[in-house]
Parts: structure tokens; C-alpha cells; sequence
């Protein structure tokens, strides 16, 4: 069975730092790109980081770059996405899909074969 997990979500004070991984069973992660994208409460889900099969290259949404750092380890079968310097407007569900557009400079869209985790909640509040 393809399966995308998502962990490493919970609640953190601003200025502070989580580490996100989304691991895949069933399927090797590096045959693909992925990406990962948040929704907010009554707010569409929109695309916040990506990288590419190979990892050669990144892409990040305006609102976290510099913030938020995507990387692969293959080894592992995983994907993770390390969140720093959080602020309350980054309180969302995360979600990392595979099949993702990706291109530099842009933020992530769904593709045609994307297939998504279920989530993990992060939440940014004192």
C-alpha cells in the first residue's frame, strides 16, 4: 500500500523551531518530487516549499523563505522540512505530497499524480 505519514507537528512558542518529516511506505521518495503545503483555518491550502527528485534544487514560498529549510534523505526514505523563527500566521495543518510542480523560485502546485499525507498540526501561539 502507498502510504505518505506526516509527524513532527505540535504547538511551539513564536520565534521557535520544529522539525516536520514526512516518510513514505510502499514507494521510494526519491523518484519523485515533493512538497509540502500548509492550510489555515478558512484559508486555502497553499504551497510552501518543494525539491526536486534529485534534490539539486529548492523552492520556497515568500512567507517562509529564509525560515524554512526542505531536504531528502534518501536513506531513510524521508523528506523533511525544519521550520524555524515561527510566527503565528504559520499555524496550519502541514501536508507533503509527492508528484508535485516544482519549479525554482516558485511556490509548489499540485501535479496530475500528486498523492497527499494526512497532516500534522502545527501551532505557533504564547
Amino acid at each position: 500500500q502507498l502510504k505518505l505519514v506526516e509527524s513532527g507537528g505540535g504547538l511551539v512558542q513564536p520565534g521557535g523551531s520544529l522539525r516536520l518529516s514526512c516518510a513514505a511506505s510502499g514507494f521510494t521518495l526519491d523518484d519523485v518530487t515533493i512538497g509540502w503545503f500548509r492550510q489555515a483555518p478558512g484559508k486555502e491550502r497553499e504551497g510552501v516549499s518543494c525539491i526536486s527528485r534529485s534534490g539539486s534544487y529548492t523552492s520556497y514560498a515568500d512567507s517562509v523563505k529564509g525560515r524554512f529549510t526542505i531536504s531528502r534523505d534518501n536513506a531513510k526514505n524521508t523528506v523533511d522540512l525544519q521550520l524555524s523563527i515561527l510566527k503565528p500566521e504559520d499555524t496550519a495543518v502541514y501536508f507533503c505530497a509527492t508528484a508535485v510542480i516544482c519549479f525554482r523560485d516558485l511556490s509548489p502546485k499540485p501535479g496530475p499524480s500528486t498523492r497527499w499525507g494526512q497532516g500534522t498540526q502545527v501551532t505557533v501561539s504564547s
